[in-house]
């Protein structure tokens, strides 16, 4: 770059340059995340303040300003996207430690997760084709409590639209994390096992990450039920819809 150019000028091709390095957009969304975080800290980690929440916002706002496609900022960001998976994964471990629990509550599990998933998927499609939203809107929401991979991979395979699905599935983890607490408090809810398994049914990968922060037992539980609650979306909406086009 000159140094003779205006500084507008000099401006707008730095800004050029970044927009088009992959690294820009990794690097936007980690510090996201980080400023998420510390207001997070900085309000005593009040449940109300989600750092995904945080982070979703401000980059939000980031590609509106910039007027910056959802398709360019995710070949940079997809990294991320990427580490959904070993971090899906990984929940083995705390399902290994707790696995005598696991198996005693096998069957009411069982009957919670498939519930919870015909609930989940029935519900918001039923509450948007009220609303008198199209078919690909409604493919597009079936999967919203699933965790994101398997979410739009669902959506995809339906005929819906996966960058929504993306974008609900990010706002019911946020909004389910901001009141699992709250919401588990009023409902005098002690159990781990029953708490966990309505966290991670209704809000997969964030609502689970709430849920450690409330009781290791329970993260344990929201993340096995996370897991199961996208194989059984995975078979039920398909299933779902093309029953209905019948």
């Amino acid at each position: 770059m000159s140094p003779h150019l205006p500084n507008d000028q000099a401006v707008t091709q730095l800004w050029v340059y970044l927009q088009a390095s992959s690294l820009w957009w990794l690097m936007a969304t980690l510090l996201a995340y980080a400023i998420g975080v510390a207001l997070h800290a900085a309000a005593r980690k009040n449940p109300l303040v989600n750092p995904v929440g945080i982070a979703a916002t401000l980059i939000v706002c980031l590609l509106l300003l910039t007027d910056t496609s959802y398709e360019r900022y995710f070949s940079g960001a997809q990294f991320v996207h990427f580490l959904l998976g070993p971090a899906t994964v990984a929940l083995a471990i705390p399902l290994y430690h707790n696995r005598e629990r696991v198996r005693q509550a096998l069957i009411p599990m069982t009957v919670a997760l498939l519930v919870g998933s015909l609930t989940g998927a029935v519900s918001v499609v039923a509450i948007a084709a009220a609303l008198g939203a199209s078919r690909e809107t409604l493919l597009s929401l079936a999967s919203k409590s699933v965790t994101s991979p398997i979410a739009m991979a669902i959506t995809e395979q339906i005929g819906g639209i996966p960058s929504l699905t993306a974008a609900m599935v990010i706002l019911t983890g946020v909004i389910g994390a901001m009141i699992a607490s709250p919401l588990l408090t009023a409902l005098r809810l002690k159990d781990p096992l029953a708490g966990g398994v309505a966290v991670g049914v209704a809000a997969h990968g964030i609502g689970t990450a709430r849920a450690f922060q409330i009781s290791p037992l329970m993260g344990t539980f929201a993340g096995i039920a996370m897991g199961l609650n996208g194989l059984l979306t995975a078979i039920l909406v398909p299933l779902l819809f093309s029953i209905t086009q019948k």
